[in-house]
């Protein structure tokens, strides 16, 4: 098995724990024979638990000795919750670490790399590491800036209406698209809605129909006393203030679900990161339909938002699009 087949493996270990890692990256290992046998894969554990190399190898047991460890983050050479993973690697006798990308904490920071050379382990980096980087991409970002990585989810009908002119709305897409968004929201460490959407619609913004905790629950503004939102944080300074006082709290990704003029804040500060929309095959066909996004429409076609997708996807009946935004479209928040 070659470097980037078992990078492969361990980014499929990581991903199956996606939802139960955070603040702590969701990373993935992978162990191989001297003579590129697998022996072991592992996944970052709950916080307070393993990390990825440490679970690999635990599995490994003697077999680790001589080995290549591929894993999708450098491994930590400090003590937080648990012992240095360096300090694992090397006393299991690992001869050779591939590693996708570096780790912009500044605890690590190249420091995992720099403690196995000087053990006289062989390291290489930079395995399939565009791919790591969009699975890690959330905590990649809030590392970098100390806060979330903003994710907006959408459901709208084809034509781009998300609610009737009386305002209903539910349910414009289907069971898998509803399944598909309570994974988001338990790969979210927050979720925000404004208070007229908890006036409107009383949600509960929990995790259900997927397995997983329940985020913290962000309301712009006050929410009424009975609300099902609550314990819930209420906000009603600037956003910007919000998304530092989230990183701060360790939030590394935020969901915000709406309603439309949230949604619209968000956009037009050139806050968000990640678009999610779930498309429905339906039409209001009309010109008043409430739209997804509220707020002044682009006023010409040179000045129109563009990002890029990222995936486009079946989800039952429906269609998920995810789109990314460029660095060059993106504002300062005021």
């Amino acid at each position: 098995m070659d470097d980037t087949t078992a990078m492969s493996m361990a980014i499929t270990a990581a991903a199956a724990v996606r939802a139960r890692t955070s603040p702590n990256p969701w990373v993935g290992a992978a162990l191989l024979s001297p003579d590129g046998e697998l022996v072991a894969t592992g996944s970052t554990e709950p916080p307070g638990g393993r990390h990825a190399e440490v679970v690999a190898l635990g599995h490994a047991g003697a077999a680790a000795h001589s080995a290549t460890l591929v894993c999708t983050l450098e491994p930590c050479s400090h003590h937080g919750r648990t012992p240095p993973c360096t300090d694992a690697i090397i006393a299991a006798g690992v001869a050779r670490v591939v590693v996708g990308i570096t780790d912009p904490d500044e605890r690590v920071a190249g420091s995992g790399i720099d403690a196995l050379r000087q053990a006289g382990i062989a390291v290489d980096v930079g395995v399939s590491a565009t791919e790591v980087e969009a699975q890690l991409a959330p905590y990649l970002h809030h590392r970098r800036t100390g806060r979330p990585y903003v994710l907006c989810k959408l459901a709208t009908s084809a034509d781009g209406g998300t609610a009737a002119p009386d305002g209903t709305s539910q349910w414009i897409t289907g069971d898998e698209a509803r399944r598909d968004a309570h994974r988001l929201r338990a790969e979210s460490d927050a979720i925000l809605v404004g208070a007229g959407t908890v006036r409107t619609d009383d949600p509960a913004l929990t995790v259900r129909h997927v397995d997983g905790s329940d985020p913290l629950r962000v309301v712009l503004g006050s929410a009424p006393p009975d609300a099902k939102v609550h314990p819930c944080l209420e906000w009603s300074g600037g956003l910007d203030e919000l998304l530092n006082e989230l990183g701060r709290r360790g939030v590394v990704q935020l969901m915000v679900e709406g309603g439309a003029r949230v949604i619209g804040s968000f956009h037009a500060a050139g806050l968000v990161d990640r678009y999610v929309l779930y498309v429905a095959p339906a039409l209001f066909a009309g010109v008043d339909a409430i739209p997804a996004i509220a707020g002044a429409t682009a006023p010409t076609i040179d000045d129109l938002w563009r990002g890029r997708f990222d995936s486009i996807e079946p989800v039952g009946d429906d269609v998920r699009l995810e789109i990314v935004a460029l660095h060059d479209t993106r504002q300062e928040g005021t």
